[in-house]
C-alpha cells in the first residue's frame, strides 16, 4: 500500500458517510443514528441471537448493549434469555419495530434513487458495477483465517457440509468412510493444522494441512461455501497452507481432487501446481498435484 491509495480509500469513506447520511444524529430522518437503524435491519422477522449480532456488525459487547437497551424502553425489541442457555439472548422485532423498519426501509429506497437520479443511463450503470465490486472486495476483507481444533463446532459444520456438497457432486457419490479421509490427530499440532474461514463471524470454509514426517506436505479437505465462493478464499487456503508448510521445512506440497471439481483444478494449476503421478490409493481422486515449495524470507 502507497500513500496515494490510502488517501483515495479515506476520501471514497468520507464522500460515501456524506452521501448515506450517517454524519447526522437521525438516520435517514427518523429519530435514531445509524447504528441503531442498523439494528432493525439485522434483527430480521425471525430474531438473531445478541452475540451473532454483534459478531456480524463487529460492535463490542458495551455499544450493542446500550443500543438494544434503547430500542427496548421505546417498544421496538424484546430481548429475552434462551430457555436451554440463559447466558444466550435472543433480540427480536415487535410491532412498533417491524413499522419502523419498513418506515427506514422506504427511506432508504429513497436515498438509493437520490443517488441514482441525477446520472444518466450509462453513468448508473457504471456506478452500480463500481458499487457491486466494492461490497465484494470489502466483503473478502472481512473474512478471517484462524487454526482452529478439527473437533471445533466450526470445523465439524464446515466438514459436514464438504461432504455433503461432494455426495451430490461426485458421479458416484461421496463416502466418507471410503475415502482416506485423516484422522482428527493428523490436523492438530505438531502433526498438522486445521484453518477455518469465518464472515461475520459465521463459519464459510475449511482447509486442512498434513505435515508427516520426511515427507511432503500434503492439503486436505479444503472447501469454501457457495456464498463465501468469488472472494479469493481458496487461493487466500493455498497460500496460508503453503507458508505454514514452508516455515516447518517442507519443500514440497501436494494435494489430490476429483475431476468433477473443474474449478478447484484451475485453481491449482493457476497457483503454481504441476500434476504428478498418483502418490496415493484416493479413491476419489482423479488428479494429483504437488508444488515446490521456499522457506518464507
Amino acid at each position: 500500500m502507497d500513500a496515494a491509495q490510502i488517501e483515495q480509500v479515506r476520501r471514497f469513506n468520507r464522500t460515501v458517510a456524506e452521501r448515506v447520511g450517517v454524519l447526522h444524529d437521525h438516520f435517514l430522518g427518523g429519530d435514531r443514528p445509524v447504528g441503531a437503524a442498523r439494528l432493525l435491519w439485522e434483527i430480521g422477522e425471525e430474531g438473531q441471537d445478541v452475540r451473532r449480532l454483534r459478531e456480524r456488525l463487529g460492535l463490542d459487547s458495551g455499544y450493542i448493549s446500550r443500543l438494544l437497551r434503547s430500542l427496548e424502553t421505546d417498544g421496538l425489541v424484546t430481548v429475552e434469555p434462551q430457555p436451554r442457555d440463559r447466558r444466550v439472548r435472543t433480540v427480536r422485532l415487535t410491532d412498533v419495530g417491524r413499522a419502523e423498519r419498513a418506515a427506514l426501509d422506504g427511506r432508504s429506497d429513497e436515498l438509493a434513487g437520490s443517488l441514482l437520479e441525477p446520472l444518466n443511463t450509462s453513468q448508473r450503470a457504471r456506478l452500480v458495477a463500481a458499487m457491486a465490486e466494492v461490497d465484494r472486495l470489502l466483503t473478502a476483507a472481512t473474512v478471517t483465517l484462524e487454526p482452529v481444533d478439527p473437533a471445533h463446532p466450526d470445523a465439524e459444520h464446515c466438514l459436514r457440509s464438504y461432504f455433503a456438497e461432494l455426495g451430490e457432486r461426485f458421479e458416484s457419490g461421496f463416502d466418507p468412510e471410503r475415502s482416506l479421509l485423516p484422522d482428527a490427530g493428523e490436523l492438530r499440532p505438531p502433526r498438522g493444522l486445521f484453518l477455518v474461514a469465518r464472515m461475520h463471524g459465521a463459519p464459510v470454509g475449511c482447509a486442512g494441512l498434513k505435515l508427516p514426517a520426511g515427507a511432503p506436505a500434503e492439503i486436505k479437505r479444503m472447501w469454501v461455501a457457495p456464498e463465501a465462493r468469488g472472494l479469493g478464499l481458496g487461493r487466500r487456503f493455498l497460500a496460508e497452507l503453503e507458508t505454514r508448510a514452508a516455515r516447518h521445512g517442507r519443500e514440497v506440497l501436494r494435494l489430490d481432487t476429483n475431476r468433477a471439481l473443474s474449478a478447484a483444478i484451475g485453481l491449482y494449476h493457476s497457483c503454481g501446481f504441476e500434476e504428478v503421478p498418483a502418490f496415493n490409493d484416493e479413491p476419489y481422486a482423479h488428479h494429483w498435484f504437488e508444488k515446490r515449495i521456499a522457506a518464507p524470507e
